[in-house]
Protein backbone atom coordinates (compact mmCIF):
# COMPACT_ATOMS: atom_id res chain seq x y z
CA UNK A 1 0.00 0.00 0.00
CA UNK A 2 1.28 3.63 -0.61
CA UNK A 3 0.36 6.15 2.21
CA UNK A 4 0.06 8.90 -0.12
CA UNK A 5 -2.71 7.48 -1.83
CA UNK A 6 -4.23 6.91 0.90
CA UNK A 7 -4.23 9.70 2.12
CA UNK A 8 -5.10 11.55 -0.97
CA UNK A 9 -8.66 8.97 -1.18
CA UNK A 10 -9.24 10.06 2.36
CA UNK A 11 -8.64 13.64 1.04
CA UNK A 12 -10.83 13.29 -1.45
CA UNK A 13 -13.98 11.82 0.52
CA UNK A 14 -13.98 8.37 0.49
CA UNK A 15 -13.77 5.59 2.72
CA UNK A 16 -10.95 3.76 3.87
CA UNK A 17 -10.60 0.07 3.91
CA UNK A 18 -10.44 -1.80 7.30
CA UNK A 19 -7.22 -3.33 6.20
CA UNK A 20 -5.81 0.43 4.68
CA UNK A 21 -6.34 1.57 8.40
CA UNK A 22 -4.56 -0.89 10.15
CA UNK A 23 -1.59 -0.57 8.01
CA UNK A 24 -1.53 3.18 8.80
CA UNK A 25 -2.03 2.43 12.61
CA UNK A 26 0.62 -0.39 13.01
CA UNK A 27 3.05 1.42 10.05
CA UNK A 28 2.77 4.84 12.47
CA UNK A 29 3.16 2.72 15.75
CA UNK A 30 6.48 1.09 14.74
CA UNK A 31 8.05 4.92 13.84
CA UNK A 32 7.27 3.42 9.91
CA UNK A 33 4.95 6.36 9.03
CA UNK A 34 6.15 9.70 9.57
CA UNK A 35 4.34 12.31 11.75
CA UNK A 36 3.98 14.33 8.64
CA UNK A 37 2.19 12.15 6.67
CA UNK A 38 -0.24 11.00 9.78
CA UNK A 39 -0.57 14.76 10.27
CA UNK A 40 -1.60 15.04 6.43
CA UNK A 41 -4.25 12.36 7.28
CA UNK A 42 -5.25 13.13 10.55
CA UNK A 43 -6.12 17.19 8.49
CA UNK A 44 -8.14 14.82 6.22
CA UNK A 45 -10.04 13.16 8.51
CA UNK A 46 -10.92 16.41 10.42
CA UNK A 47 -11.90 18.12 7.28
CA UNK A 48 -14.16 14.64 5.40
CA UNK A 49 -14.76 12.68 8.27
CA UNK A 50 -15.49 8.50 8.48
CA UNK A 51 -17.58 6.03 8.69
CA UNK A 52 -19.63 4.70 11.29
CA UNK A 53 -17.30 1.40 9.75
CA UNK A 54 -14.46 3.39 9.53
CA UNK A 55 -14.50 4.89 13.11
CA UNK A 56 -14.99 1.52 14.54
CA UNK A 57 -12.06 -0.29 11.96
CA UNK A 58 -9.88 2.84 13.44
CA UNK A 59 -10.59 1.98 17.24
CA UNK A 60 -10.28 -1.89 16.41
CA UNK A 61 -6.64 -1.18 15.20
CA UNK A 62 -5.64 1.24 18.13
CA UNK A 63 -6.66 -0.65 20.53
CA UNK A 64 -4.70 -3.72 18.87
CA UNK A 65 -1.77 -1.56 19.03
CA UNK A 66 -0.99 -2.71 21.97
CA UNK A 67 -1.66 -5.20 25.06
CA UNK A 68 -5.09 -6.13 25.36
CA UNK A 69 -5.77 -6.78 29.32
CA UNK A 70 -7.82 -9.67 30.26
CA UNK A 71 -9.40 -10.07 33.92
CA UNK A 72 -11.90 -12.89 33.03
CA UNK A 73 -10.29 -14.92 35.93
CA UNK A 74 -12.00 -12.23 38.21
CA UNK A 75 -15.91 -12.71 38.81
CA UNK A 76 -18.51 -10.28 38.84
CA UNK A 77 -18.16 -7.37 36.21
CA UNK A 78 -15.62 -5.92 35.07
CA UNK A 79 -16.63 -2.46 34.51
CA UNK A 80 -15.66 1.32 34.27
CA UNK A 81 -16.31 4.91 33.45
CA UNK A 82 -15.67 7.77 31.63
CA UNK A 83 -16.11 11.20 31.25
CA UNK A 84 -15.25 13.76 28.17
CA UNK A 85 -13.69 16.09 30.97
CA UNK A 86 -15.54 19.34 32.98
CA UNK A 87 -15.19 21.30 35.64
CA UNK A 88 -15.17 19.93 39.09
CA UNK A 89 -15.58 16.93 37.87
CA UNK A 90 -14.17 14.27 40.30
CA UNK A 91 -16.78 11.58 40.12
CA UNK A 92 -14.31 8.80 39.07
CA UNK A 93 -12.97 9.23 42.35
CA UNK A 94 -16.10 8.42 44.15
CA UNK A 95 -17.36 5.76 41.58
CA UNK A 96 -14.27 3.15 41.38
CA UNK A 97 -14.44 2.70 45.13
CA UNK A 98 -18.09 2.88 45.34
CA UNK A 99 -19.00 0.27 42.67
CA UNK A 100 -16.28 -1.83 43.83
CA UNK A 101 -17.65 -2.02 47.49
CA UNK A 102 -21.23 -2.31 45.34
CA UNK A 103 -19.52 -5.97 44.10
CA UNK A 104 -17.83 -5.25 40.70
CA UNK A 105 -14.24 -4.77 39.60
CA UNK A 106 -13.31 -1.64 38.08
CA UNK A 107 -10.10 -1.36 36.45
CA UNK A 108 -9.60 2.59 35.59
CA UNK A 109 -7.12 4.08 33.27
CA UNK A 110 -7.06 7.64 33.67
CA UNK A 111 -6.00 10.83 32.15
CA UNK A 112 -4.25 14.27 32.94
CA UNK A 113 -6.04 17.85 32.94
CA UNK A 114 -5.26 19.59 29.98
CA UNK A 115 -6.43 23.54 30.20
CA UNK A 116 -9.66 24.63 32.18
CA UNK A 117 -10.93 20.73 32.61
CA UNK A 118 -9.13 18.65 35.70
CA UNK A 119 -7.34 15.52 35.24
CA UNK A 120 -8.26 12.39 37.69
CA UNK A 121 -4.31 11.65 37.92
CA UNK A 122 -3.65 14.87 38.73
CA UNK A 123 -5.98 14.73 41.80
CA UNK A 124 -4.86 11.38 42.98
CA UNK A 125 -1.10 12.30 42.95
CA UNK A 126 -2.77 15.22 45.35
CA UNK A 127 -2.79 12.47 48.01
CA UNK A 128 0.64 11.89 49.64
CA UNK A 129 2.31 8.88 48.14
CA UNK A 130 -0.05 7.82 46.18
CA UNK A 131 1.34 6.88 42.69
CA UNK A 132 -0.88 6.31 38.95
CA UNK A 133 2.22 4.73 37.45
CA UNK A 134 1.58 1.33 38.27
CA UNK A 135 2.74 -1.92 36.11
CA UNK A 136 0.38 -4.23 34.67
CA UNK A 137 1.08 -7.10 36.62
CA UNK A 138 0.78 -4.21 39.68
CA UNK A 139 -2.34 -2.83 38.37
CA UNK A 140 -3.69 -6.42 38.50
CA UNK A 141 -2.66 -7.50 41.72
CA UNK A 142 -4.61 -4.00 43.45
CA UNK A 143 -7.76 -4.45 41.29
CA UNK A 144 -7.51 -8.17 43.13
CA UNK A 145 -7.09 -6.95 46.29
CA UNK A 146 -9.52 -4.23 46.16
CA UNK A 147 -11.89 -4.12 43.62
CA UNK A 148 -10.76 -0.85 42.04
CA UNK A 149 -7.57 0.30 40.85
CA UNK A 150 -7.01 3.89 38.66
CA UNK A 151 -3.64 4.57 37.31
CA UNK A 152 -2.24 6.39 34.13
CA UNK A 153 -1.84 5.26 30.28
CA UNK A 154 1.36 2.76 30.32
CA UNK A 155 3.37 2.10 27.41
CA UNK A 156 1.91 -0.87 26.63
CA UNK A 157 -1.70 0.25 26.40
CA UNK A 158 -2.81 1.32 22.78
CA UNK A 159 0.35 3.27 21.81
CA UNK A 160 -1.05 4.55 19.00
CA UNK A 161 -3.38 6.51 20.63
CA UNK A 162 -0.46 7.68 22.69
CA UNK A 163 1.60 8.92 19.30
CA UNK A 164 -1.83 9.90 17.67
CA UNK A 165 -3.26 12.51 20.41
CA UNK A 166 -0.06 14.24 20.47
CA UNK A 167 0.10 14.67 17.13
CA UNK A 168 -3.42 16.22 16.78
CA UNK A 169 -2.85 18.36 19.66
CA UNK A 170 0.06 20.30 17.76
CA UNK A 171 -1.80 19.95 14.44
CA UNK A 172 -5.39 21.46 15.28
CA UNK A 173 -6.98 17.95 14.75
CA UNK A 174 -8.30 17.31 18.03
CA UNK A 175 -11.94 18.55 17.07
CA UNK A 176 -12.53 15.65 15.10
CA UNK A 177 -15.71 13.23 16.58
CA UNK A 178 -14.49 9.96 14.98
CA UNK A 179 -10.22 10.98 15.98
CA UNK A 180 -11.95 11.51 19.47
CA UNK A 181 -13.94 8.86 19.51
CA UNK A 182 -11.35 6.31 18.87
CA UNK A 183 -8.85 7.94 21.17
CA UNK A 184 -11.24 7.41 24.25
CA UNK A 185 -12.42 4.02 22.91
CA UNK A 186 -9.19 2.42 22.23
CA UNK A 187 -7.66 3.12 25.95
CA UNK A 188 -10.84 2.09 27.55
CA UNK A 189 -12.04 -1.20 25.35
CA UNK A 190 -8.05 -2.17 26.14
CA UNK A 191 -8.63 -2.74 29.80
CA UNK A 192 -10.69 -5.93 28.64
CA UNK A 193 -14.07 -4.56 30.04
CA UNK A 194 -17.26 -6.20 30.12
CA UNK A 195 -19.34 -2.88 30.48
CA UNK A 196 -18.88 0.71 30.22
CA UNK A 197 -20.73 3.66 31.01
CA UNK A 198 -19.84 7.06 29.66
CA UNK A 199 -20.64 10.59 31.00
CA UNK A 200 -20.63 13.06 27.92
CA UNK A 201 -20.26 16.52 29.00
CA UNK A 202 -22.39 18.84 27.73
CA UNK A 203 -22.92 23.27 28.06
CA UNK A 204 -20.74 26.13 28.80
CA UNK A 205 -17.98 24.39 30.64
CA UNK A 206 -17.92 21.48 28.10
CA UNK A 207 -16.02 20.25 24.98
CA UNK A 208 -19.70 19.53 23.21
CA UNK A 209 -21.27 22.39 24.43
CA UNK A 210 -24.48 21.72 22.80
CA UNK A 211 -26.89 18.87 23.30
CA UNK A 212 -26.59 18.34 19.84
CA UNK A 213 -23.10 17.73 19.55
CA UNK A 214 -22.97 15.96 22.56
CA UNK A 215 -25.85 13.37 21.78
CA UNK A 216 -23.25 12.82 17.99
CA UNK A 217 -20.52 12.49 20.38
CA UNK A 218 -22.09 10.32 22.89
CA UNK A 219 -24.48 7.83 20.37
CA UNK A 220 -20.39 7.60 18.36
CA UNK A 221 -19.09 6.29 21.73
CA UNK A 222 -21.88 3.62 22.21
CA UNK A 223 -21.95 2.71 18.98
CA UNK A 224 -18.34 1.95 18.88
CA UNK A 225 -18.34 -0.24 22.59
CA UNK A 226 -21.43 -1.83 21.66
CA UNK A 227 -19.76 -2.86 18.46
CA UNK A 228 -16.93 -4.04 19.58
CA UNK A 229 -18.34 -6.26 21.99
CA UNK A 230 -18.31 -4.26 25.31
CA UNK A 231 -21.91 -3.22 26.82
CA UNK A 232 -21.97 0.65 25.97
CA UNK A 233 -24.37 3.19 27.49
CA UNK A 234 -23.87 6.83 27.70
CA UNK A 235 -25.25 9.79 29.78
CA UNK A 236 -25.28 13.62 28.45
CA UNK A 237 -24.93 15.71 31.58
CA UNK A 238 -24.71 19.11 32.80
CA UNK A 239 -21.64 21.20 32.54
CA UNK A 240 -23.22 24.66 32.50
CA UNK A 241 -21.21 25.19 35.87
CA UNK A 242 -18.78 23.35 38.08
CA UNK A 243 -19.80 20.00 39.36
CA UNK A 244 -19.78 20.21 43.09
CA UNK A 245 -18.12 23.59 45.14
CA UNK A 246 -14.68 22.15 44.40
CA UNK A 247 -12.85 22.87 41.75
CA UNK A 248 -8.71 22.46 42.49
CA UNK A 249 -7.15 19.23 43.53
CA UNK A 250 -6.51 18.67 46.83
CA UNK A 251 -9.95 20.46 47.39
CA UNK A 252 -11.42 17.48 44.92
CA UNK A 253 -9.76 14.86 46.66
CA UNK A 254 -11.40 16.19 49.75
CA UNK A 255 -15.37 17.04 48.47
CA UNK A 256 -14.99 13.26 46.89
CA UNK A 257 -14.24 11.84 50.70
CA UNK A 258 -16.98 14.21 52.02
CA UNK A 259 -19.07 12.62 49.46
CA UNK A 260 -17.70 9.01 50.20
CA UNK A 261 -19.23 10.04 54.07
CA UNK A 262 -22.30 11.24 52.67
CA UNK A 263 -21.81 14.44 53.30
CA UNK A 264 -22.22 17.64 50.80
CA UNK A 265 -22.65 18.09 47.72
CA UNK A 266 -26.34 16.94 46.44
CA UNK A 267 -25.05 17.35 43.01
CA UNK A 268 -22.40 15.71 43.16
CA UNK A 269 -23.47 12.50 45.00
CA UNK A 270 -26.60 12.10 42.79
CA UNK A 271 -24.39 11.98 39.16
CA UNK A 272 -22.11 9.88 40.95
CA UNK A 273 -25.13 7.26 41.96
CA UNK A 274 -26.63 7.29 38.83
CA UNK A 275 -23.76 6.56 36.92
CA UNK A 276 -22.68 3.99 39.59
CA UNK A 277 -26.33 2.45 38.78
CA UNK A 278 -26.19 2.68 35.61
CA UNK A 279 -22.48 0.88 36.00
CA UNK A 280 -23.89 -2.16 37.87
CA UNK A 281 -26.87 -2.46 35.35
CA UNK A 282 -25.12 -3.75 32.59
CA UNK A 283 -24.28 -7.04 34.20
CA UNK A 284 -26.40 -9.24 32.01
CA UNK A 285 -27.43 -10.74 35.52
CA UNK A 286 -28.35 -7.48 36.92
CA UNK A 287 -31.14 -6.94 39.30
CA UNK A 288 -34.02 -4.47 38.53
CA UNK A 289 -32.81 -0.48 38.28
CA UNK A 290 -34.15 0.21 41.43
CA UNK A 291 -32.23 -2.88 43.13
CA UNK A 292 -28.92 -1.71 41.56
CA UNK A 293 -29.09 2.06 43.25
CA UNK A 294 -30.37 0.15 46.06
CA UNK A 295 -27.24 -1.28 46.39
CA UNK A 296 -25.32 2.06 45.58
CA UNK A 297 -27.07 3.35 48.54
CA UNK A 298 -26.25 0.79 50.88
CA UNK A 299 -22.42 1.14 50.08
CA UNK A 300 -22.03 4.63 50.59
CA UNK A 301 -24.53 4.47 53.78
CA UNK A 302 -22.08 1.61 55.07
CA UNK A 303 -19.45 3.41 54.83
CA UNK A 304 -18.20 0.26 52.57
CA UNK A 305 -17.20 2.50 49.36
CA UNK A 306 -15.30 4.47 52.08
CA UNK A 307 -13.46 1.62 52.75
CA UNK A 308 -12.57 0.46 49.78
CA UNK A 309 -10.88 4.25 48.53
CA UNK A 310 -8.41 3.93 51.97
CA UNK A 311 -7.81 0.58 50.81
CA UNK A 312 -6.83 1.60 47.19
CA UNK A 313 -5.19 4.54 48.36
CA UNK A 314 -2.38 2.20 50.97
CA UNK A 315 -1.99 -0.04 47.86
CA UNK A 316 -1.07 2.32 45.62
CA UNK A 317 1.11 3.74 48.13
CA UNK A 318 -0.34 6.76 49.48
CA UNK A 319 -1.26 7.87 53.01
CA UNK A 320 -5.07 6.51 53.52
CA UNK A 321 -5.26 8.55 56.67
CA UNK A 322 -6.32 11.36 54.51
CA UNK A 323 -9.72 10.13 54.72
CA UNK A 324 -9.97 10.72 58.29
CA UNK A 325 -7.21 13.78 58.08
CA UNK A 326 -7.48 16.28 55.45
CA UNK A 327 -4.76 18.50 57.17
CA UNK A 328 -2.53 15.81 55.47
CA UNK A 329 -3.69 16.63 52.03
CA UNK A 330 -1.49 20.07 50.48
CA UNK A 331 -2.92 23.19 52.38
CA UNK A 332 -2.53 26.58 50.45
CA UNK A 333 -0.66 29.22 51.74
CA UNK A 334 -3.41 31.60 51.76
CA UNK A 335 -7.56 32.45 51.20
CA UNK A 336 -9.62 35.27 50.22
CA UNK A 337 -13.05 35.40 50.09
CA UNK A 338 -14.72 36.83 46.99
CA UNK A 339 -17.76 39.19 47.97
CA UNK A 340 -21.26 39.36 46.00
CA UNK A 341 -20.87 42.90 44.82
CA UNK A 342 -24.79 42.88 44.85
CA UNK A 343 -28.02 40.52 45.89
CA UNK A 344 -30.24 38.71 44.31
CA UNK A 345 -30.41 35.06 42.65
CA UNK A 346 -27.62 33.30 41.11
CA UNK A 347 -28.80 33.02 37.52
CA UNK A 348 -25.96 31.52 35.95
CA UNK A 349 -22.19 30.37 36.62
CA UNK A 350 -19.76 29.72 34.09
CA UNK A 351 -17.91 26.99 34.59
CA UNK A 352 -15.43 27.57 31.95
CA UNK A 353 -14.73 30.80 33.75
CA UNK A 354 -14.79 29.12 36.95
CA UNK A 355 -11.99 26.66 35.37
CA UNK A 356 -9.90 28.93 33.26
CA UNK A 357 -9.35 31.02 36.99
CA UNK A 358 -8.47 27.61 38.65
CA UNK A 359 -5.96 26.98 35.63
CA UNK A 360 -4.44 30.67 36.25
CA UNK A 361 -3.99 30.12 40.16
CA UNK A 362 -1.67 26.82 39.27
CA UNK A 363 -4.36 23.61 39.48
CA UNK A 364 -4.53 23.19 35.51
CA UNK A 365 -1.88 23.08 32.66
CA UNK A 366 -1.44 25.64 30.35
CA UNK A 367 0.94 23.05 27.96
CA UNK A 368 1.54 19.52 28.64
CA UNK A 369 4.98 20.29 30.79
CA UNK A 370 3.37 22.71 33.08
CA UNK A 371 4.02 21.85 36.68
CA UNK A 372 0.28 21.73 38.63
CA UNK A 373 0.25 22.97 42.23
CA UNK A 374 -2.18 20.41 44.13
CA UNK A 375 -2.96 22.92 47.12
CA UNK A 376 -4.45 25.60 45.10
CA UNK A 377 -7.96 26.15 43.83
CA UNK A 378 -11.79 27.72 44.32
CA UNK A 379 -15.03 26.56 46.62
CA UNK A 380 -18.25 27.91 45.20
CA UNK A 381 -20.04 29.27 47.98
CA UNK A 382 -22.93 29.82 45.81
CA UNK A 383 -24.76 28.20 42.90
CA UNK A 384 -27.28 28.88 40.21
CA UNK A 385 -30.48 29.38 42.04
CA UNK A 386 -29.18 30.27 45.36
CA UNK A 387 -30.26 33.78 46.87
CA UNK A 388 -27.14 35.77 47.88
CA UNK A 389 -26.76 39.46 49.72
CA UNK A 390 -24.54 42.06 48.78
CA UNK A 391 -21.28 41.46 50.54
CA UNK A 392 -22.34 37.82 51.52
CA UNK A 393 -19.93 35.29 49.80
CA UNK A 394 -19.53 34.05 46.28
CA UNK A 395 -16.57 31.89 46.72
CA UNK A 396 -13.23 31.36 48.42
CA UNK A 397 -10.00 31.14 46.48
CA UNK A 398 -6.94 29.25 47.67
CA UNK A 399 -3.78 30.67 46.31
CA UNK A 400 -0.17 30.88 47.01
CA UNK A 401 1.20 33.37 44.73
CA UNK A 402 -0.46 37.12 45.42
CA UNK A 403 0.28 38.02 41.48
CA UNK A 404 -2.06 34.72 40.54
CA UNK A 405 -5.09 35.87 42.75
CA UNK A 406 -4.80 39.29 41.34
CA UNK A 407 -4.99 38.06 38.01
CA UNK A 408 -8.38 36.28 38.58
CA UNK A 409 -9.90 38.73 40.88
CA UNK A 410 -12.30 40.41 38.54
CA UNK A 411 -12.73 37.59 35.74
CA UNK A 412 -14.06 35.16 39.05
CA UNK A 413 -16.53 38.02 39.85
CA UNK A 414 -17.80 38.21 36.35
CA UNK A 415 -18.75 34.39 36.37
CA UNK A 416 -21.75 35.06 38.76
CA UNK A 417 -24.46 36.33 37.28
CA UNK A 418 -26.90 38.10 39.72
CA UNK A 419 -30.54 38.85 39.29
CA UNK A 420 -33.98 39.41 40.57
CA UNK A 421 -35.56 36.07 39.52
CA UNK A 422 -34.60 32.99 40.41
CA UNK A 423 -33.38 30.63 37.81
CA UNK A 424 -33.76 27.09 38.36
CA UNK A 425 -30.33 24.62 38.66
CA UNK A 426 -30.06 23.30 35.06
CA UNK A 427 -31.26 19.97 34.97
CA UNK A 428 -27.90 17.65 35.55
CA UNK A 429 -28.91 14.42 33.08
CA UNK A 430 -29.98 15.96 29.92
CA UNK A 431 -30.18 12.17 27.84
CA UNK A 432 -29.18 8.72 27.87
CA UNK A 433 -28.04 7.28 24.89
CA UNK A 434 -27.35 3.54 24.23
Amino acid sequence: MNVADLILRKRDGFALAEAEIVYLIDGYTAGRIPDYQMAALCMAVYYRGMTAEETLCLTRAMVHSGSVLDFSSLSGLKVDKHSTGGVGDKTSLIIAPLVAAAGSSVPMISGRGLGFTGGTLDKLESIPGFTVQLTLPRFRQVLERVGCAMIGQTDEIAPADRKLYALRDVTATVESIPLICASIMSKKLAEGLDGLVLDVKTGAGAFMPTLEQASDLAQSLVDIGNGLGTSTVALITDMNQPLGKAVGNALEVREAIQTLKGEEPQDLSLLCEELSSRMLSLDSNASAAGQTRARVVEALSSGKALQKFAEMIAAQGGDPRVVDDFSLLPQASYQEVMASPSRGFIQSLNAKGVGRASMSLGAGRETVDSQIDPSVGILLNKKIGDWVEKGEPLCTVFYNQTAKLQSVRQSLLEVFSIGPDRVEPPPLVKRMVE
